[in-house]
């Protein structure tokens, strides 16, 4: 099965989701949840990830990491290990939790709003699964960072960062004003969320400005593969083939990308055509004289010659030997001389 290439660097931030095996519960109750997040707690200290959002649903659960180190990878191999085993050993069961490989977009946090954006797609999550009341406020829903936004920074876990949100919002400080101001923005989205501005992020691989994305194909290209999910290897093969055909036109001295090098045509002195020659067998080309090339025979006369010669051989007595060798001279042309053994054989055959 097609897997999307995972892509990993310093600094790199990523909306990451999984779903439980068959579409099933992950939760079963607020304890497997206090659970999830003391494994997370203990991945983030391990890894030395930050979290800017989470959201935890009854079958699966979003997360944006941000990975000082490159080790996504490894981290949530570690953590999804770790949580399915407490989860078996706590309900005596065994067997997978989650549905494979969890899916993670890798995001543009150079602060032009992506970020913003993914944040705003995690928080918002319990209203897309209507498990809010259209009367009730994001911070009921106790099972998402959003509470610790609006929290001051004593109670709030270790591992939450907030700050980029505030700065990609224009927020100067963590303050309760601060504070303030991100509820009320985060409530008027809610109410003009149409879904559709999401689509990247639920479908895509990366989210981010078209800059972004060219660095994350060049940066791909070595490593996507037929076991790679194929818009991204469709989007690799296409950068790599813009980038060569670019150098190529460069070297070429093209002005531009779309501009090509002008065909140059040849010219010089017609070229003659080969003198040919009729083929010739070898005993022919020695045994033909001077004379006979200059002026062959006629083929009117050989072929009177020829009639005179059978009529005289039809009053001889029939001898097999003569008739041979009668027949053979009769019927050779100038042409046929050489065509002894295949005449004498076809004659036999025929007396026979």
């Amino acid at each position: 099965m097609a897997r999307k290439l995972r892509v990993e660097y310093p600094g790199a931030i990523y909306p990451v989701m999984n779903r439980g095996d068959r579409r099933e519960e992950i939760f079963r109750d607020d304890e497997d949840r206090q659970w999830f997040l003391t494994t997370l707690g203990e991945a983030c200290a391990k890894t030395g990830w930050q979290m800017h959002a989470l959201c935890l649903m009854p079958n699966h659960f979003h997360l944006v990491v941000e990975t000082p180190q490159p080790n996504l990878v490894a981290g949530m191999k570690w953590f999804l290990g770790t949580y399915t085993s407490r989860f078996n050993r706590r309900h005596k069961v065994f067997g997978h939790l989650f549905s494979g490989r969890y899916k993670g977009l890798i995001g543009d946090g150079s602060g032009n709003g992506y970020l913003r954006t993914v944040c705003d797609y995690v928080h918002l999550n319990p209203v897309r699964a209507k498990l809010l009341r259209p009367e009730q406020k994001l911070r009921e829903f106790l099972w998402s960072s959003w509470p610790g936004y609006l929290q001051p920074p004593g109670p709030r876990p270790h591992w939450l960062r907030v700050d980029r949100l505030l700065g990609e919002l224009g927020i100067p400080q963590d303050s309760e004003a601060g504070r303030r101001q991100l509820e009320r923005y985060l409530e008027t989205r809610r109410a003009q969320a149409d879904g559709d501005e999401f689509k990247a992020i639920r479908r895509g691989w990366c989210l981010g400005a078209e800059t972004f994305r060219k660095e994350l194909l060049e940066s791909a290209r070595t490593r996507a593969t037929e076991h790679h999910h194929a818009p991204t290897r469709r989007e690799t093969t296409e950068a790599k083939t813009h980038r060569l055909l670019t150098e190529e036109l460069d070297r070429l001295g093209g002005q531009g990308r779309g501009e090509s090098k002008p065909k140059t045509v040849r010219t010089g002195p017609e070229r003659k055509p080969r003198a040919t020659r009729e083929y010739q067998p070898a005993n022919r080309r020695e045994n033909k004289s001077p004379a006979a090339a200059a002026s062959p025979p006629d083929s009117s006369a050989w072929k009177s010659l020829r009639d005179e010669k059978v009529e005289d051989q039809q009053l001889l007595p029939v001898d097999n030997s003569s008739a041979i060798s009668t027949l053979e001279l009769t019927h050779a042309g100038p042409k046929d001389v050489n065509r002894e053994s295949e005449t004498e054989c076809a004659i036999r055959r025929c007396v026979q």
